[in-house]
């Protein structure tokens, strides 16, 4: 009996130290020589008190847009589809504060104090463009019903620090006023084409060296058209920030002394909200003093 319990302890003992040993060599095989190559990483840690931005652009969008039948100059199912695409970015990556999008192009800017990824660079450009390329062929269908998705779409990405609110501020503003250059030209420019039977040729030869009031003329005399009556998204692109929302729902609940019945709860969430407003004025950013943070940060 004796000899029976000392065999038995015997194979346990045996059985450990092979477990040893085993996990002794995987330790050891993860220190292996080859782990020197880790040395020729670079560091690429974003500077701290600073604003990150992580701008997205589509790749080769003008021939995506043309085999996938977007109207012009504007579709209104393919902005949609940006928005919602971007929403589904800061909802994952909550550390966003803003986001501006126009045409093919989103802007995320991270607060200051954020530590997402340890604020590495490269962690944070490629997990907004897998994000938002994720969602944009997963919402297709929501906005493109009768339109199949060809091809899966690409969007590059870069990385931009701005170390003050108005160094932020303006690079917003750039991006609206890039936005209202890019969209009055093309208002004109499919105007003439589609108004007048222009080839693309001769709308281009039309317009250039125009200015904004020459266009704005053009659009007002030949067709009637007032450019500031043209849709906010359009003109303004689309701007997200976090806003404080109030829901009532419906809860069961059981009161001292009484039997269980519904009671309206009101509760507050955070939720993304869109706006196509003017964001280089002054008004936005004192309706909304919460998105920027304290310049002495």
């Amino acid at each position: 009996m004796l000899i029976s319990k000392a065999s038995r302890f015997g194979v346990w003992s045996c059985a450990v130290t092979h477990s040893a040993r085993l996990f002794s060599r995987s330790s050891n095989m993860a220190k292996s020589k080859f782990e020197y190559v880790r040395n020729f990483e670079t560091d690429d840690t974003c500077l701290r008190n600073c604003y990150i931005v992580v701008r997205l652009d589509g790749r080769n969008f003008h021939k995506f847009a043309e085999q996938h039948k977007f109207a012009k100059p504007n579709d209104d199912r393919a902005l949609g589809l940006m928005t919602r695409s971007a929403c589904s970015v800061m909802e994952e990556l909550e550390d966003i504060i803003i986001a501006y999008g126009q045409s093919d192009e989103f802007s995320f800017v991270f607060k200051r104090t954020s530590n997402w990824f340890k604020r590495r660079a490269s962690k944070l450009m490629t997990h907004v463009a897998s994000q938002f390329s994720s969602s944009y062929v997963f919402y297709w269908k929501e906005f493109f019903e009768d339109q199949p998705l060809l091809y899966p779409p690409g969007f590059d990405g870069r990385v931009i620090l701005y170390p003050s609110n108005r160094n932020l501020r303006d690079y917003l503003s750039w991006r609206q006023a890039d936005c209202h250059i890019n969209n009055l030209y093309n208002t004109v420019f499919w105007t003439l084409v589609q108004g007048r039977g222009l080839t693309t040729t001769e709308a281009e030869d039309r317009l250039k060296g125009t200015l904004a009031a020459h266009k704005n003329e053009i659009l007002f005399s030949e067709f009637g058209i007032n450019y500031n009556n043209e849709s906010s998204v359009h003109r303004k692109g689309t701007t997200l920030i976090w806003e404080k929302v109030y829901e009532t729902v419906t809860k069961r609940m059981k009161l001292p002394n009484e039997e269980e019945k519904d009671v309206p709860v009101t509760r507050s969430r955070r939720r993304v909200e869109a706006y196509h407003c003017d964001i280089i004025g002054e008004q936005f950013w004192e309706e909304h003093p919460d998105i920027l943070e304290d310049d002495n940060c």
